[in-house]
């Protein structure tokens, strides 16, 4: 699919990304356009490699070979700080929360808000929170510690520490819907929606294929660490992406010799 695209399309480009660990290629000369304000998913079996090229957008990890762009220049994150200073964020499937801290504090955690270089007071934090929460439809008190909500809850509180962005340009979500309710993933598509309206990409990894029809707009499929296939969703069908993602050769009649 669309390999030739105009620059304002995409706000981020991988280039011929490997990333080698001792013994396994989890990435092999992978290629993947992040489309502007759209919910580009990765697709993949255990192992294909989606996280890790995603864990490389974050700064989490870095390729062991290949390149990024943005904006057609070259940029190299040693760590999620130097992502994040390029409008990068990432919702792990391991909530990175701290039990022992309250909402408001976990949301802020190492990115207090500074007014003239002076660190600005709980309070604002605390209104901040609260404006966030009422945008995510939970409207929890931000004074709340986090060790006492559901895990559905941490999730959105997770969410809302990436919302509190402010030139937050592509955000990653790792399987984002695992621990939410049917209502809550209904309101996660929502603020998605919302999200891409506003011109921020969104990149989306989850093995809940309807999910994934419902909410993406482009999906690229991935198997042992290599591309196979891009497509806009409004294209494609559950049985497209299954036959892709695990290959032709598994799981079908073999074709009759011509």
């Amino acid at each position: 699919g669309g390999h030739s695209m105009d620059n304002q399309e995409v706000c981020l480009r991988a280039e011929h990304i490997c990333k080698i660990y001792p013994g396994t290629k989890a990435l092999d000369d992978v290629s993947f356009n992040v489309r502007r304000g759209k919910v580009n998913v990765l697709i993949g079996e255990n192992g294909a490699g989606k996280s890790t090229l995603m864990k490389i957008i974050a700064g989490i990890e870095q390729p062991s070979s290949g390149r990024l762009y943005m904006d057609g220049e070259e940029v190299s994150f040693r760590d999620t700080t130097e992502a994040r200073a390029h409008g990068i964020g990432i919702i792990h499937q391991e909530l990175s929360l701290f039990p022992n801290l309250n909402i408001y504090q976990n949301i802020f955690m190492s990115r207090e808000k500074t007014k003239n270089h002076i660190r600005l007071d709980n309070a604002r934090h605390a209104e901040l929170t609260e404006k966030v929460l009422q945008r995510l439809e939970h409207p929890i008190p931000p004074e709340t510690l986090v060790g006492n909500l559901r895990v559905g809850q941490q999730q959105i509180i997770e969410i809302a520490r990436n919302l509190i962005q402010d030139d937050l340009k592509i955000l990653i979500m790792d399987e984002p819907t695992s621990s939410l309710s049917a209502q809550e993933v209904q309101i996660l598509f929502k603020i998605m929606r919302e999200l891409t309206a506003e011109g921020i990409s969104i990149v989306y990894i989850s093995h809940r294929l309807e999910e994934i029809l419902q909410i993406g707009d482009h999906v690229t499929i991935l198997r042992d660490g290599k591309y196979v296939a891009d497509e806009e969703v409004a294209n494609i069908d559950v049985p497209w992406i299954v036959k892709r993602m695990v290959g032709e050769e598994k799981g079908y009649a073999p074709r009759a010799a011509t």
